[in-house]
């Protein structure tokens, strides 16, 4: 039977043909292997199998994806995120005899956490400061970041996945200075809707996607420039390891639910009913926007 695995034009260019070659050939390719995205079995020989290849600045790791949860593609990655990632799967491999290293980065899941904030897209306002005395050094702008937070929210009696976007700055159009904060506005520009309540699944926003990549949540996609390849609107310095009722719920709907709100408006809650409460208030309160955006892959 020949093997049902798909090699991208992408990745093909990154590996040669060569190599792409013997993959197709079975030659360097596993028969079995845990998928790269949900993280259960798969076999090339019986199911769609994607080549899916991380690429960071010193490394690549070529992993296996179902072609249901990921399209053959190449993944950009730190360095860093990319040599943990090899260190986690060559020690599940040696404590199982699983996947050798160059096939998949392994990831395992831990409960529901909140990603350290990350360095954003949109450009922040600087905070508002009296004015400075004359021969007084000018204070330097702080950075806005987001804080980008993991939980299951309760939508017409189902669990669907949920990110919860809040800056810790307020936000302002590119090339503009402020006062102001502009981070909704911005957000409804690119698609995202104002909600009033989470009793409706928001609508589908294509051209974003979620990057959920060995079992971890990497990134949030945007259209690129000119209706080119998707670019991270947000990226995780490290990978957020997501909860298995989180990651399940993911491979379900194949899509995630992305709530935005302006600085002050959720803050860090520590368990979901609280996130729900304080994702509510904000809706009630005309602060929140929503989108539902594919995984990686999964949408146009």
């Amino acid at each position: 039977m020949p093997r049902m695995l798909d090699v991208s034009d992408a990745v093909r260019a990154e590996i040669g043909d060569e190599e792409a070659d013997r993959l197709l050939a079975g030659e360097t390719a596993p028969g079995s292997y845990d998928c790269t995205s949900c993280r259960t079995p798969g076999d090339v020989e019986q199911e769609r199998t994607s080549t899916v290849l991380f690429v960071g600045e010193e490394t690549a790791v070529l992993a296996f994806a179902h072609a249901t949860c990921l399209p053959s593609q190449v993944v950009k990655v730190t360095e860093e995120q990319l040599r943990g990632a090899v260190r986690s799967i060559t020690a599940d491999a040696a404590a199982q005899g699983g996947v050798p290293p160059q096939y998949a980065p392994a990831a395992q899941p831990v409960a529901q956490q909140p990603v350290p904030p990350q360095t954003a897209a949109p450009q922040p306002v600087p905070p508002q400061t009296a004015a400075p005395q004359p021969g007084a050094r000018p204070p330097v702008p702080e950075q806005a970041v987001l804080g980008v937070t993991s939980g299951l929210v309760l939508i017409s009696g189902e669990l669907h996945p949920a990110l919860v976007v809040e800056p810790t700055a307020p936000i302002v159009r590119p090339g503009t200075t402020g006062p102001g904060d502009e981070f909704l506005t911005l957000l409804v520009e690119q698609g995202f809707q104002p909600v009033s309540g989470l009793d409706a699944v928001p609508q589908v926003l294509h051209g974003w996607s979620v990057l959920l990549a060995a079992g971890q949540l990497h990134a949030v996609l945007m259209p690129g420039p000119g209706g080119g390849q998707p670019v991270a609107w947000w990226q995780a310095h490290q990978p957020l390891t997501v909860s298995d009722g989180w990651r399940t719920a993911a491979g379900k709907h194949q899509q995630v639910v992305v709530c935005a709100a302006p600085v002050g408006s959720i803050g860090r809650q520590p368990r979901e009913d609280l996130l729900r409460a304080a994702l509510d208030k904000a809706a009630a309160e005309g602060r929140l926007v929503a989108a539902t955006l594919p995984l990686a892959g999964t949408g146009s």
